[in-house]
């Protein structure tokens, strides 16, 4: 969406020269990406406040990803028990998305936004303190329930907030901002564990966490209204949830996101935060400091091209961006599995990297496009289910194929299945071209249609 740079310069008057020379320097020196997202962001405030809150969120997040892997190595489990610590975070997930999205179709989003970083708080610091491996799998337990109530407010929040015309650039700025986060995080990590140890990463993502839930109570305002609750209460009582869940699960589209979801968290779980970061220790002997700036700098990747990736979604179809996404990461996990030098590491970095930010937000807006007005947190906490499928099975699967074959075999079994989800969604989708070039009916009124769900299946 374009925005007016006139608008956001301010201070100056709306014609006054002193405005126009700052536009003009603005234009010179920032690269037009960056001044459209900030942008976006000033002329919507509540995406902006959002955006604050998930950068205080998952800024934690990234502090731990470098060092978990190698936490819970100390106590003397293998690669697949390790993996576990990731499953146990997603089966948290996995458990509480549909119904907290229930609930914020019920009480509103936030009090998920509230309660989220607080739990993770509890969670973090937690597994911090634990004396084994049975202790920090609870912990982590407890902050993927955190986690859980989190971002399924977050994303129907960004439902709530956006059009078809924004939708995928909505939730690009929020995973920009997701990205910024986890970007900062990493890098600090590795060194508080270099210097300090592996377990103060823990306590000093319990206090972000805690300061984001703070920040939610004081600066995020409620977008369920009365009138939408009262819609939601009418529609439930006259046709029940069974006909949203059954029109779903019957849903070619939504199996073909669904599939997706379910390889890009695979990937995510499985490849980046477990076989990666022992990779790089066991073959090419990097420290957790080094692990940390190398996942940094993808993180960086992302958030440079996610915007780009959400235009190009918005303007062309969820389809253009999920498919090459697909093979482009495939590509770089087989690069992975090959890796004996630092060189061959950082291209697959790369690859992996600019793969998983051409997809971008594509699933998510996908899964809204289609989701019934009253039914969104329902539909998007299904949608995230999938997605966590993916995160709880996948660490421990492939943990147990580089145990017993090697981490190339690990590596080119998650890269068929990344291009085994490209080639479903390539085949099985048929998005239907409306006035802003993409999915149905949505893209002309402006909201989830309710037909958008059962209309697909046709």
């Amino acid at each position: 969406m374009a925005v007016d740079e006139s608008r956001a310069a301010g201070g100056f008057g709306r014609d006054g020269f002193g405005q126009r020379a700052l536009v003009t320097m603005r234009r010179r020196l920032i690269p037009s990406g960056v001044r459209n997202r900030f942008a976006l962001m000033q002329e919507h405030e509540r995406l902006f406040m959002i955006s604050v809150s998930t950068v205080l969120v998952m800024a934690g997040q990234g502090v731990v990803s470098p060092v978990l892997p190698l936490f819970a190595k100390e106590f003397g489990v293998s690669t697949a028990t390790i993996g576990l610590t990731l499953s146990a975070f997603a089966l948290a997930r996995l458990i509480l998305n549909v119904p907290l999205g229930v609930l914020s179709d019920r009480v509103g989003r936030k009090p998920l936004l509230i309660a989220g970083p607080l739990v993770t708080a509890v969670g973090m610091v937690g597994s911090g303190l634990a004396g084994g491996i049975e202790d920090l799998l609870a912990w982590r337990f407890v902050a993927g329930a955190g986690s859980a109530m989190y971002m399924t407010g977050a994303i129907v929040y960004l439902t709530d907030i956006s059009t078809a015309e924004t939708r995928a650039r909505f939730i690009g700025t929020n995973q920009a901002a997701l990205l910024v986060g986890v970007s900062i995080g990493p890098a600090v990590g590795g060194l508080l564990a270099d210097a300090f140890g592996l377990r103060v990463p823990f306590y000093v993502v319990g206090v972000g966490a805690l300061v984001a839930g703070v920040y939610a109570y004081l600066r995020i305002p409620e977008t369920l209204t009365p009138e939408m609750r009262t819609a939601n209460e009418a529609e439930q009582q006259r046709s029940g949830k069974k006909r949203v869940w059954v029109s779903l699960l019957r849903s070619p589209n939504f199996a073909a996101v669904s599939v997706v979801m379910f390889a890009i968290f695979f990937t995510r779980a499985a490849s980046r935060q477990t076989l990666v970061p022992l990779l790089g220790t066991a073959r090419l002997g990097l420290s957790a400091g080094t692990l940390g700036g190398i996942f940094s700098a993808m993180a960086l990747i992302q958030v440079v091209l996610v915007l780009p990736a959400a235009t190009l979604a918005d303007r062309y179809g969820r389809k253009a961006a999920i498919v090459p996404s697909g093979v482009i990461v495939m590509v770089g996990l087989l690069i992975y599995g090959q890796s004996d030098t630092i060189a061959i590491f950082l291209l697959a970095s790369v690859l992996v990297s600019v793969g998983t930010s051409v997809a971008g937000p594509a699933p998510a807006a996908f899964a809204a496009d289609i989701a019934p007005p009253t039914a969104r947190g329902l539909t998007m906490g299904l949608h995230r289910t999938m997605g966590d499928v993916g995160f709880v099975v996948g660490p421990p699967l492939l943990g147990w194929l580089a145990d017993n074959t090697s981490f190339g075999w690990g590596f080119a079994a998650n890269a068929i299945l990344m291009g085994l989800a490209a080639l479903t969604f390539a085949v099985v989708v048929r998005e239907q071209r409306g006035v802003t070039g993409r999915c149905g009916s949505e893209a002309r009124d402006g909201g989830a249609s309710t037909s958008g769900v059962g209309t697909d299946a046709a």
